[in-house]
């Protein structure tokens, strides 16, 4: 990594989306007013999102609790699959249900998902230039955020699958210079009431 100077990276999973997909429940829009109005008093550069209606909005909602911190659509933090594994980097056990998963992916998306992929890693990890630690948001889907912490925790490209983001919850990646990547704050939902807490997950781990 080069830089010289620390960045924060705040990784936000959009908020509940209505079922087609065309924007945010009432709920996902309480979800990101309630996460922009936690993130107040963070010195953000910059809100960056995916251009999804679902993160678009999300990151609107957030936006207007930061008073003034730019938004900035982004491809690189869109909806896609970062790593489409072949079948003898998995585990064996669990292969045939990953691949099964995988099965809509046309090579299309493949390659054009590993260039994206490729993209958020230069764009959003590692130490910055400069003098000052630098805070960045990122409003984004769940495939981006297990992509980022599977690189942060040294994980395998495969390792993006399986892990789950919470529609809202916070993730923090810090990029020290000379030091290894600090997962501070992991799918945290201390912002949100018991009755917005675990959408976006499946249906077993609702504690």
């Amino acid at each position: 990594m080069s830089g010289t100077a620390t960045r924060h990276l705040y990784l936000v999973r959009h908020g509940e989306a209505l079922p087609d997909e065309s924007g945010l429940t009432e709920d996902g829009r309480r979800q990101a007013t309630l996460l922009g109005r936690r993130l107040r008093g963070i010195p953000f550069s910059a809100v960056h999102h995916g251009p999804l209606p679902r993160a678009a909005q999300t990151a609107q909602l957030i936006g207007e609790e930061l008073n003034g911190v730019p938004l900035v659509v982004s491809e690189v933090a869109g909806d896609y699959v970062p790593h489409m594994p072949d079948r003898d980097e998995l585990p064996a056990g669990s292969a045939d249900y990953l691949l099964r998963f995988l099965e809509p992916v046309t090579p299309e998306d493949r390659d054009h998902g590993a260039v994206l992929a490729r993209r958020a890693l230069a764009r959003f990890t590692g130490p910055v230039d400069g003098d000052e630690e630098r805070h960045e948001l990122v409003v984004t889907h769940n495939f981006l955020i297990g992509w980022l912490l599977r690189d942060a925790l040294d994980a395998p490209k495969w390792r993006w699958l399986g892990l789950n983001h919470g529609n809202a919850a916070l993730t923090v990646l810090r990029y020290a210079p000379g030091r290894p990547v600090s997962l501070l704050v992991q799918n945290d939902m201390r912002h949100l009431p018991a009755d917005l807490r675990w959408t976006g997950f499946p249906s077993e781990p609702h504690l």
